[in-house]
């Protein structure tokens, strides 16, 4: 049976979801894990200086393709672990800046993948967030500093906030402690909204990050719909689910005889708009018919 090796910046419990989605559309090509394919799964648990060590395992396995989830360390570290294995990535940002691929549409070399179009949607994420909270609301960002691309993500934010002529403080959180202690600054300040910024380790601190922003009655806006389904109060972006799915037939197709440079890197065409209208009920907030009409779910 051929052997996928599956390189993680979480903890599976994280990406329980859409991991079922990769593996179904693995099965529908033909490969089902246990029985006619093996996965080895190597997760870094948030700990991203692992990586390098659990990609170089991989290589050394000689797996047939090496998948990456979870933002774009576990690509790059796999990327450096091997020239030859087949990549099939997942990443948050353009990965051609970044030196991942030589283009999209002919990526050349070993990798290819999906884009998830998280840092080039912030300015749709910012003016979500003003349609919901009353004109001139102070807003803040919260981001990262420790993950990889934590730079082009603030440089983001920063320029899509100009664009729009809105002021926008950025707050810096790496750990549980932090997170909690920037809630408490936002709530003295008198923010009156937030942009979460795209962060595996804030996915797997979801339910903390939504508790206090509910706490505080902070409105927030996250990029990933996992936050609402947590009870954020809205969420935009790319489908992880749809996602995953895709880098499962990527798997197949290369499984079957493609070349990761014969195939371009997904870049996609639809993005979840999920607002939690109980969460919205409970910060006094009244979403505006228009925002109410374009979701593509409500949670009520």
């Amino acid at each position: 049976m051929p052997v996928v090796g599956l390189l993680g910046s979480l903890s599976p419990a994280a990406v329980a979801r859409p991991l079922a989605a990769l593996r179904q559309s693995l099965k529908e090509i033909g490969y089902e894990e246990g029985k006619t394919l093996v996965i080895e799964y190597r997760w870094a648990e948030g700990r991203y200086g692992r990586l390098p060590d659990l990609a170089a395992d991989l290589a050394q396995r000689q797996v047939a393709v090496i998948v990456t989830v979870g933002g774009d360390p576990p690509a790059l570290a796999a990327k450096a672990a091997t020239s030859t294995i087949p990549i099939v990535f997942m990443v948050g940002r353009n990965p051609v800046k970044f030196g991942l691929v030589a283009s999209l549409n002919r990526p050349e070399g070993n990798a290819t993948g999906v884009n998830l179009f998280i840092t080039e949607t912030e300015a749709k994420r910012i003016e979500l967030l003003r349609e919901l909270v009353p004109m001139g609301t102070p807003l803040a960002a919260l981001m990262n500093p420790k993950t990889a691309d934590a730079e082009a993500q603030i440089n983001e934010v920063l320029g899509a906030a100009r664009t729009l002529q809105q002021q926008i403080e950025v707050m810096s959180a790496s750990d549980e402690h932090e997170i909690d202690t920037a809630f408490a600054t936002l709530a003295q300040r008198k923010i009156g909204g937030l942009l979460v910024g795209a962060d595996p380790f804030y996915n797997n601190r979801r339910d903390l990050i939504t508790s206090l922003a509910a706490r505080h009655r902070i409105p927030a806006i996250y990029p990933l719909r996992d936050f609402a389904d947590s009870g954020g109060l809205i969420s935009y972006g790319t489908s992880l689910t749809d996602a995953y799915r895709q880098v499962g037939v990527y798997v197949g197709r290369i499984l079957k005889g493609e070349k990761p440079a014969d195939l371009p890197v997904v870049q996609p065409t639809k993005f979840e708009l999920v607002i939690n209208l109980k969460t919205a009920k409970a910060l006094g907030l009244i979403v505006p018919p228009m925002l109410l009409t374009s979701a593509d779910e409500l949670i009520e």
